[in-house]
């Protein structure tokens, strides 16, 4: 298809404006068309493929642009460089790991945040009023109380930090961000599953990852509350500070949830704080069907998740909550000279989104946020988390119906593990190989993973886009791609 003419991008004299802002306009239309017949043929197009070398290549030379080039040839660099060999999480059959699609008004809110271009770091400004409305309406969604509070960050593992901060201070004061540990030997609590960016969480927080005990499973690959409460007793008894036990609601490899509700009792009682990494497990919260699944969840002292998973926002969109505002401030407010409130002016409208996290410079991925919820609805993402977790089952289901295959873990939510048998000399490495052979086919994008030590395909099902005949044409290219290879 012959592409539209456009006027040549010109920069002004004096700024970074064009001469003609005609040409601006014009290109911008291109690109809108552009990604909206992306999107709408998205079923069409191969879920993932290898990047040529060439283009690769081409993309790992040259040197820095100094002189000024055409927009028009900038964006198609981008149209054959870039675009075509994403991962391809946008896809209905991305099913290897847990990532959202993303979703069209979300595409169209990054447009208008990228030219209205806000510092969400502080001051008076609406921008920051949307935040603080989506802070509420995230604590809605997840039981926590009104006043509860939190801040939007690049994803999981931030909040994930920022919740072993906040817990932190609670355990040694507010004096620990002036006189650090000093020896004190504080230990977390996690299960075995639980995502690596916990242990890093304690890494970066100065307390080592050898202070995060990994607690072992039960039957449903929950945190063992038996070997959970022995290990506590067993660190008081050492003479070390036990301070924190972090419950997963969705882990990686299985998509278990640990018995929260179990959880919060322990630690309300031992005195300790009750985090949990909810990544993509707190929006279950959203569908009636699943929701007791995650009982427990609003009891947490604070939660860890994501809105660019099952929330479907464009990347990057995660959250932190915490019910103990007070704390979650004094854990990182600060005030500069060059920081300084006042009660008039663009300095007021205190507390500020940096008062509850480490960043200043903050751009505004609150307003994707915002009109995706008020574009589509908290019903219309949980009948999303409800249809995924559908397909899950109905996987399983298969998969159990089926001797070539096994199941290797329950299914909770929308994760499913199991693998083929076949009569070869290392089934773990022909599994491997099935997923590289059907992700190489472009047909559909699964992973691997290990349970109880076995090599597992992994499917996920996060992306609203997903339907049955996926379904189907993922178990067709994974009997096609174990039958090529036995």
């Amino acid at each position: 298809m012959a592409q539209p003419a456009t006027t040549p991008f010109q920069a002004a004299a004096d700024s970074l404006d064009p001469t003609d802002w005609n040409a601006v306009r014009q290109m911008g239309h291109r690109m809108l068309d552009d990604m909206v017949d992306m999107l709408a043929g998205l079923r069409e197009a191969p879920v993932w493929q290898p990047m040529p070398a060439d283009k690769r290549q081409a993309l790992r030379s040259g040197d820095v642009p100094t002189a000024p080039g055409d927009l028009g040839a900038v964006y198609q660099d981008f149209q054959t460089l870039v675009q075509p060999y994403g991962s391809g999480n946008i896809h209905p059959r991305f099913v290897g790991w847990v990532q959202g699609g993303g979703n069209p008004v979300g595409m169209l809110a990054e447009l208008l945040t990228a030219a209205t271009n806000p510092n969400l770091g502080g001051r008076d400004h609406a921008p920051i009023e949307v935040e603080r409305q989506v802070i509420r309406w995230a604590a809605q969604m997840l039981g926590f109380p009104q006043d509860a509070s939190g801040v939007l960050v690049t994803g999981t593992s931030m909040a994930n930090l920022i919740a072993v901060l906040v817990a932190r201070t609670r355990a040694l004061g507010t004096a620990v961000r002036q006189e650090g540990l000093q020896g004190q030997p504080l230990v977390a609590y996690t299960s075995v599953e639980a995502h690596n960016c916990v242990a890093r969480a304690m890494d970066m927080a100065g307390l080592g990852s050898q202070a995060l005990r990994l607690i072992g499973l039960d039957a449903q690959h929950r945190m063992d509350m038996d070997v959970l409460q022995a290990t506590i007793a067993r660190d008081r008894a050492a003479g070390l500070q036990p301070f924190m036990v972090i419950g997963s609601a969705g882990t990686v490899d299985t998509g278990a949830v640990d018995d929260l509700v179990a959880i919060s009792a322990l630690t309300r009682a031992q005195g300790l704080w009750f985090h949990v990494d909810a990544a993509f497990g707190a929006l279950a919260m959203l569908s009636p069907a699943q929701r007791h699944l995650v009982a427990g969840l609003s009891e947490a002292d604070s939660v860890a998740f994501d809105f660019h998973k099952w929330a479907q926002v464009p990347y990057d969109a995660g959250c932190i909550l915490v019910r103990d505002a007070a704390l979650h401030a004094s854990t990182f407010a600060t005030q500069p000279a060059y920081l300084q409130r006042s009660a008039r002016g663009l300095a007021g409208n205190h507390p500020w989104p940096t008062d509850f996290g480490p960043d200043l410079s903050r751009g505004f991925r609150a307003l994707k946020v915002w009109m995706t919820l008020k574009t589509y609805g908290t019903d219309k993402l949980g009948q999303v988390v409800a249809g995924n977790c559908a397909l899950a089952q109905q996987l399983a289901q298969r998969v159990r119906a089926d001797a070539s295959l096994e199941l290797l873990a329950p299914v909770t939510l929308n994760v499913v593990c199991f693998r083929v048998l076949a009569d070869v000399p290392d089934l773990d490495a022909f599994n491997a190989d099935v997923v590289a052979d059907v992700q190489e086919s472009g047909v559909a994008v699964p992973s691997t993973t290990r349970v109880d030590g076995k090599m597992a395909i992994r499917v996920a099902f996060v992306n609203h886009r997903t339907r049955e005949e996926d379904l189907d044409l993922l178990l067709g290219a994974i009997r096609q791609a174990a039958d090529h290879r036995t």
